[in-house]
């Protein structure tokens, strides 16, 4: 039996730090369990180059990084996500589109290293809360849960760390 591969959309408002930095972590470490995406409401320009470096010190290639609109997922023929998890205030507090498969929403607020660009430690700090929170994510039986279960346990990962 295969197992099933899920799929997960990191949201933070500028999509430049904290969603790549998810999607990059979750990505390497579910080691294709699952899919991991990000996207913004306001998406930048760039993704923040902190955020780049670690992401490149990860092994992943910085020529692979872009923001994206969350409309991107949201439209006819995107990827269907399991869970949608925002990582900034901003973003949980916007409307969010109305996403295909009605999945499991959780918010992993954590502050945000673009406001100090410069602050090394602000991005280090981030990526280790994140890099925490996937591991917690990544130990769930998530084939033995329903949707409302893996919620439940996705909103409880932001309130252990």
């Amino acid at each position: 039996m295969t197992e099933r591969t899920y799929n997960a959309l990191f949201l933070c408002t500028g999509n430049s730090a904290r969603s790549q930095m998810a999607e990059a972590l979750l990505n390497y470490m579910s080691k294709g369990r699952i899919r991991a995406y990000s996207a913004g409401s306001r998406p930048g320009t760039h993704v923040q180059p902190l955020a780049a470096q670690l992401i490149t010190d990860l092994g992943v290639s910085a020529e692979s990084l872009r923001t994206k609109s969350w409309d991107e997922f949201a439209a006819t023929g995107a990827p269907e996500m399991d869970f949608v998890i925002t990582v900034c205030d901003n973003a949980a507090g916007e409307t969010c589109p109305v996403w295909p498969g009605h999945p499991a929403i959780a918010h992993w607020g954590v502050p945000d290293p673009a406001l100090t660009p410069d602050d090394t430690q602000a991005f280090k700090h981030a990526w280790l809360t994140l890099r925490r929170r996937i591991e917690l994510l990544l130990a769930l039986p998530l084939d033995k849960l329903d949707r409302l279960a893996q919620e439940q346990q996705l909103r409880q990962i932001a309130q252990e760390t």
